[in-house]
């Protein structure tokens, strides 16, 4: 019952938000301005990441413990935020923020999580007699997956979101997933995370399906990656075996897929894998004739594959 209020409180709060901020947008100057990278040709408001994140804010507040790691999760993702608005503003003045901000950005919000002990803290040996290999003795190695891990997945989002509805709607059924995993370990805080993600992104997509009337944009798409990220290094990533250790990645297949797929091809042909273009898989796939809704529940159904992987390896996991 707990779950249930708390997806209600939280759908709420964004369903009646995204029309406030799309006003606030249109009214400042706010909006996303077409380039020859964008797909849309009419500016579009760009404020509906901050309609999530006040929605995410308030019911994780609300409904949860404010304990040390609800406080690194929470920072966390205020930073994260925050970067990705200022970027945002940037490209309301037809402006590229520079990705080193961004990336220290990035680091500082990953280091946040951290120093309140929301880490990959080991993994369990699968042939050595169930013994957990802790990282207490090599800290650095903690610190140095947990950065790679949370930088990874939020900039793998932010490389997604580049259709309607499809960032919003990927990051719906990972959370479903993790819902999932965290219920059968019995993780409470990370399912309360969980619920409160996919209610959020399902409130915004009422507003975002094609035809877009508002954008997440980079403050909404970072922010969702980095809290999918810290949900999995909160829930998902402890006492798994190695071969359960794919349940996050699983969880998470559609971006790493397309990260991985962008990045190599951008490095085969010598180009900067931070700079932007019009390769990424959604891209592709209307090249060679789909529409954008067809584009998304490909993509869709390509994520659910993935997140149902995901729940099978952890009812498998012994």
């Amino acid at each position: 019952m707990q779950h249930v209020f708390t997806f209600t409180l939280a759908f709420v709060i964004v369903y009646a938000m995204v029309p406030v901020m799309r006003s606030i947008a249109l009214r400042t100057g706010f909006v996303d301005i077409p380039n020859k990278r964008k797909i849309h040709s009419d500016p579009i408001p760009l404020l509906g990441g901050a309609a999530m994140f006040a929605g995410f804010l308030v019911t994780t507040m609300l409904m949860g413990d404010i304990d040390s790691e609800y406080i690194g999760i929470a920072l966390g993702s205020f930073v994260i935020f925050a970067v990705g608005l200022i970027d945002d503003y940037a490209k309301t003045r037809g402006k590229d923020f520079p990705a080193l901000p961004k990336f220290i950005g990035q680091l500082l919000a990953a280091s946040i999580l951290i120093y309140f002990d929301v880490r990959i803290k080991g993994v369990t040996i699968p042939f050595g007699g169930g013994e957990y290999l802790r990282f207490d003795d090599w800290y650095w190695l903690s610190v140095i997956a947990t950065i790679l891990w949370v930088v990874g997945i939020t900039n793998m989002f932010n490389y997604l979101d580049g259709v309607d509805g499809l960032a919003g709607g990927i990051a719906a059924i990972s959370s479903t997933s993790l819902l999932f995993i965290s219920l059968l370990k019995g993780q409470a805080v990370s399912a309360m995370f969980a619920v409160t993600l996919i209610a959020i992104t399902l409130a915004f997509l009422r507003h975002n399906f094609h035809p877009a009337q508002i954008f997440m944009g980079d403050s909404g798409s970072n922010f969702l990656g980095f809290t999918l990220a810290a949900i999995a290094v909160q829930g998902a990533f402890k006492a798994y075996t190695l071969v359960s250790l794919a349940v996050p990645v699983l969880a998470l297949g559609v971006p790493i897929f397309d990260f991985f797929y962008v990045t190599l091809k951008r490095i085969k042909e010598k180009r900067p894998i931070y700079k932007p273009d019009k390769e990424h898989t959604h891209h592709r796939l209307m090249k060679s004739g789909l529409s954008q809704i067809q584009t998304v529940a490909f993509l869709y159904l390509l994520g659910i594959c993935f997140s149902l992987a995901s729940i099978i390896v952890v009812l498998t996991d012994k």
